[in-house]
């Protein structure tokens, strides 16, 4: 690109020449610690737990399941397709996404907004491609490491314990970093310390209360938050008052146009869609994205909340939803910093302050004051809120399903088969071609029918003291027992992990990583989980000795890859600032997710092919979905959820479908899904690359196009936003209302005016 004559600075930005005393030193901001901590505790805080404490009184008088410990894990299993949409997209959209997309731009221009957002939309909308098969295969599941327990066994589900609670770990590592920038840079006198314990108030107060389905209530909320924010900055910036910051669209045009971008960008330009950082980045991007999409429990959990065909229209919807908030907010920040960069002759930060993602705090608080600080500190806070909390969500989850329930303390101390009743230890047939003498089988009649339970539930339920009386169900009242132990455990594990993430955020601010290090390299500690998980739902010729020489072989040799050429890097790996910087290049990240990826992934089909070369037959297949399939609690069996379904459908079966109905029911859902995921794979991996890339470089029309294109697409993510989940949620608790409260109290009362008569 040839730079106008006329432009007085043409500016490079290379940020690791930049030295501490060339930023500016106004960059620290005007907020002190309490008028945060207020925000934070009494705004934040108080709001998510009276959305809690909402969720959980709907749950109770409405729904009537607030004691089972299921539903603190799976909302119900009946989320809204606009609710599901609306908190995936917030969950996935996290603090250092709103903090490290700017860096991106900053570094690749425009480009790097659109790799950024392109790298993580991508695996938001194939994952309904793998969540179909696992609701069909495994609808009674909580986690997924259910299903590779129940196919595997222990050795198999241990490893993938472990890298289940590193991916966690990984997404709480970037949180921390995220949420301690931050707020120690809004708030001039704050320590990290104090932002950690900030940050752990955030994530567990109001898990504790409303479990997952107060998270998806605060997730909507925070999408809700960001989408207002978005709109506030991008009217004001653009259409309201542009004259106060940007002066036109044009000036602010010509000011970029003069910024000497990186090498891999077209003609050294930053409004190019041409650049291979960028797109490198983008390649980067979807494996750390895939990493944590699909290895990541919060994520499973949120696809288990709902439907198998609201999950997958919801997860499209919901990637919409997040390619809406990156772009018009990191292409305006980041092509604002790189403006008024212009306007000093220097850059505004240190490389290390863009690498901690202060880039859009600075600019915000250029614009917008104190409102600006107080903007991108809720727009952090409702962010950590969504995803941390998911978080503690998802490694309670984990230790009560996958540890506890399976190692401490299991309900049967003996592998009950998938054709028995954990109950009653009868068996049981499945399908609709079970025919014969059914005295031999099951007879456990169900919690909803069982005039022992009902009994139990009103006794219980009038008791007004602590000490709740036993249960007398000869047939239930055990295994009740048990899931109140289950539930309790619960309730202690968020205290737990809520309370243990003070010692790990001060090990991390005191480690010497940033969110540059941890948001890329963390993708290569995670990644080789990634075939694994997805052969375990999807193949049935998996194996468990496949599942752990994937895992283990595609970490050691992915890390070993990345570290071997970040050692070949100038500094090497001889000191911790040099490992930082250099195993968090762009190459070297991008090996290491290769290697590891690649080395998972054949490793997998390989030792599966080997160790399982016998199982051809389709009986085969069918014997080894039955395992996932008895995946269920017996008070509240998954198949009550389906029943509808599967009698619409005129699908027989006994005590529940065999896995043929199940694959039956669910063809129109894994269809959407195939159908679908192609669709959105093809428009943003080629088509509307393809378009933007055709340009070498954007004229002033070109570029104003871009920008008009990402603001009508947002106004209209935005509007969804506003009005479909809440009117969804109010319909379906209108129909609950009538269908079976308006009935029981017209029972009760037509019982009381008898009892009168009498």
């Amino acid at each position: 690109m040839e730079y106008k004559q006329d432009c007085k600075l043409n500016f490079s930005l290379d940020y690791y020449n930049v030295t501490t005393q060339s930023a500016v030193t106004s960059s620290s901001l005007n907020l002190k610690t309490w008028q945060v901590s207020l925000i934070v505790l009494l705004g934040f805080g108080g709001f998510a737990m009276l959305l809690s404490v909402g969720h959980y009184f709907i749950r109770k008088y409405i729904y009537r399941d607030q004691d089972r410990v299921d539903t603190a894990f799976d909302a119900g299993g009946n989320v809204t397709l606009s609710l599901t949409a609306a908190s995936a997209a917030s969950q996935l959209f996290w603090p250092a996404d709103l903090l490290q997309s700017a860096t991106v731009t900053t570094k690749y221009g425009v480009a790097g907004a659109f790799w950024y957002a392109v790298g993580v939309v991508v695996n938001i909308v194939l994952f309904p491609l793998l969540s179909v098969h696992f609701k069909s295969r495994a609808p009674g599941a909580k986690t997924f490491l259910q299903v590779i327990q129940a196919r595997f066994g222990k050795n198999a589900h241990i490893v993938s314990i472990v890298f289940a609670l590193a991916t966690n770990c990984v997404v709480l590592t970037c949180l921390i970093l995220a949420g301690t920038a931050t707020m120690t840079a809004i708030a001039d006198d704050m320590s990290p310390e104090y932002a950690v314990i900030l940050m752990a108030f955030l994530f567990g107060s109001y898990t504790l209360v409303g479990g997952l389905g107060a998270t998806f209530y605060v997730s909507y909320f925070n999408c809700v938050l960001i989408y207002l924010m978005l709109l506030i900055v991008t009217l004001n910036v653009y259409y309201i008052h542009h004259d106060d910051s940007i002066g036109s669209l044009e000036r602010l045009y010509d000011k970029i146009s003069c910024v000497f971008g990186p090498e891999g960008n077209e003609g050294n330009s930053v409004v190019t869609f041409r650049s291979s950082g960028a797109i490198i980045f983008g390649i980067i991007s979807i494996f750390l994205a895939s990493a944590v999409v699909f290895c990541d429990q919060a994520s499973w959990q949120m696809r288990i909340a709902a439907k198998p065909m609201q999950g997958v229209i919801g997860f499209f919807i919901g990637g919409l939803i997040w390619f809406a908030i990156p772009i018009p907010l990191t292409t305006t920040t980041g092509l604002i910093y790189l403006s008024e960069s212009i306007e000093q002759g220097a850059p505004l930060l240190t490389d290390t302050q863009v690498d901690e993602g202060l880039v859009s705090p600075l600019i915000l608080h250029k614009l917008f004051g104190v409102f600006g600080e107080v903007m991108i500190l809720a727009m952090v806070c409702m962010a950590l809120m969504s995803t941390g909390s998911g978080e503690i969500m998802a490694i309670s989850s984990i230790i009560v399903y996958d540890i506890y329930q399976v190692y401490f303390n299991p309900y049967r101390s003996f592998q009950v088969a998938p054709n028995q009743c954990i109950l009653c230890l009868c068996t049981y047939k499945t399908g609709s071609e079970d025919h014969g003498n059914k005295t031999e089988f099951c007879s456990c009649e169900g919690v909803k029918s069982c005039e022992a339970c009902c009994n139990d539930d009103t006794t219980r339920s009038l008791q007004k003291s602590a000490v709740l009386p036993d249960y007398t169900c000869k047939v239930h009242g055990e295994y009740k027992k048990y899931q109140d132990i289950l539930r309790n455990l619960k309730a202690w594990c968020i205290v737990w992990v809520t309370v243990a993430i003070v010692p790990m955020g001060l090990v991390i601010n005191n480690s010497g990583i940033n969110l540059n290090w941890a948001f890329q390299s963390g993708a290569v500690s995670t990644i080789s989980c990634f075939p694994t998980v997805v052969l375990s739902v999807m193949w049935s010729k998996t194996t468990g000795a496949a599942v752990i020489a994937g895992n283990l072989l595609g970490l050691l040799v992915g890390y070993s890859s990345m570290v071997g050429l970040a050692s070949t890097y100038p500094g090497g790996l001889e000191n911790m600032e040099s490992f930082v910087r250099n195993t968090a290049q762009e190459t070297s990240v991008l090996v290491g997710c290769c290697f590891s990826f690649g080395i998972s992934l054949f490793t997998c089909i390989g030792v599966s092919i080997v160790t399982n070369c016998k199982a051809n037959s389709d009986n085969d297949c069918i014997r080894e979905w039955d395992k996932t399939l008895a995946i269920d609690n017996p008070l509240y069996p998954w198949v009550e959820q389906y029943e509808n379904n599967l009698t619409a459908m005129n699908i027989e079966y006994h005590h529940r479908p065999s896995f043929r109905q199940m694959e039956q029911l669910f063809k129109g859902a894994r269809n959407a899904a195939y159908i679908g995921g192609t669709c959105f794979i093809l428009i943003f991996l080629i088509v509307l690359p393809g378009i933007l890339m055709i340009m070498p470089y954007l004229e002033f029309h070109q570029f104003q196009g871009w920008i008009t294109f990402s603001h009508v697409f947002m106004f209209i993510m935005a509007l969804f936003v506003f009005i479909v989940p809440p009117a969804q949620e109010i319909i379906n608790i209108r129909k609950e209302y009538r269908d079976y409260i308006e009935p029981r109290e017209q029972e009760i009362g037509d019982s009381a005016i008898q009892n009168e008569l009498l």
